[in-house]
């Protein structure tokens, strides 16, 4: 399991400003259900000062995004927007006493939501929403836009780290290469650009994590899907877990969750959560499927 501080065990446990802000007048979407995180971050603003008077929020992630989420919306209130903007998501990792490097990518997102809220308010085009740029994780959606900005932002000089901070990179890996030449894109442009300052070092590599046994793997599984079954009993449906086969996940949607228009979105944002848990490219399919060419184990 990750190494969690006293924070954000706090803030996931109990967080602040959790749910809709009736009166909010700039709203923040960022993430996708399909891609494991999902963030609304809902401002209540001064029209005048554009002091913010009140945050809230409602996320489907994992505990790091919904304490990255409570962090936020403690950090921003009593801010002017302009005082927001300045909020970087090294400060929400560290108003938390730090997150594990593996979820980086939450501050991350609460920052990105954060300036799309912001650009709401203000009625312009969020400059961040990566609209146009390449795509080059197609597991999690990452385009180059974000990696690079990332990137730059944080200091970032791996792979790695790069997966840590977005995602990208986490899932298939056939993204690899593309990390790679935008790292060295970014790194070939601090070579040569003029020496003002020394630069901190980039944070250090992690060790890898040690591989799983079977039993250990089984384990995560079904604590990851544990999690998120009291989620799916408040809307009455269910899941449970059928069969396990090599990096195959077959599994029963029960209730309401059955049938339901949302039942893929359901199965990806659950299948997003159990490839962070395990960090290896899992499929989660209905049981329906057993038997049928799937992934290889």
């Amino acid at each position: 399991m990750w190494d969690y501080s006293e924070k954000v065990r706090e803030h996931f446990y109990h967080p602040r400003n959790a749910g809709p802000l009736v009166d909010a007048n700039a709203v923040g979407d960022v993430g996708s259900i399909k891609c494991g995180d999902a963030l609304r971050l809902m401002l209540k603003v001064d029209p005048q000062s554009e002091l913010i008077v009140d945050a809230h929020f409602q996320t489907f992630g994992c505990g790091s995004a919904i304490a990255s989420s409570s962090a936020l919306t403690e950090i921003v209130k009593g801010k002017t927007l302009d005082e927001a903007l300045k909020v970087s998501n090294q400060e929400i990792a560290d108003y938390l006493d730090g997150l594990p490097p593996e979820k980086m990518h939450c501050s991350v997102m609460g920052r990105e939501a954060l300036h799309a809220a912001v650009a709401n308010f203000r009625g312009e085009v969020w400059n961040d929403d990566h609209s146009e740029g390449a795509m080059v994780c197609k597991c999690f959606a990452v385009d180059a836009v974000l990696i690079e900005k990332v990137i730059r932002d944080n200091k970032l000089s791996t792979v790695e780290q790069v997966t840590h901070y977005t995602k990208a990179g986490g899932g298939c890996s056939s993204c690899h290469e593309g990390v790679e030449e935008i790292l060295a894109k970014v790194a070939q442009e601090r070579c040569t650009a003029p020496a003002v300052a020394v630069q901190p070092p980039a944070a250090a590599v992690p060790p890898a994590k040690p591989r799983l046994t079977n039993f250990q793997r089984m384990r995560r599984i079904e604590e990851v899907v544990e999690s998120i079954r009291p989620m799916l009993q408040r809307d009455h449906g269910d899941i449970e877990i059928v069969e396990v086969d090599g990096k195959n996940v077959y599994v029963n949607l029960k209730g309401a969750c059955q049938g339901c228009m949302m039942e893929q979105a359901t199965l990806s944002g659950i299948q997003a959560q159990l490839i962070d848990a395990l960090g290896e490219f899992v499929q989660l399919l209905p049981a329906a499927m057993l038997g049928r060419p799937a992934l290889a184990s």
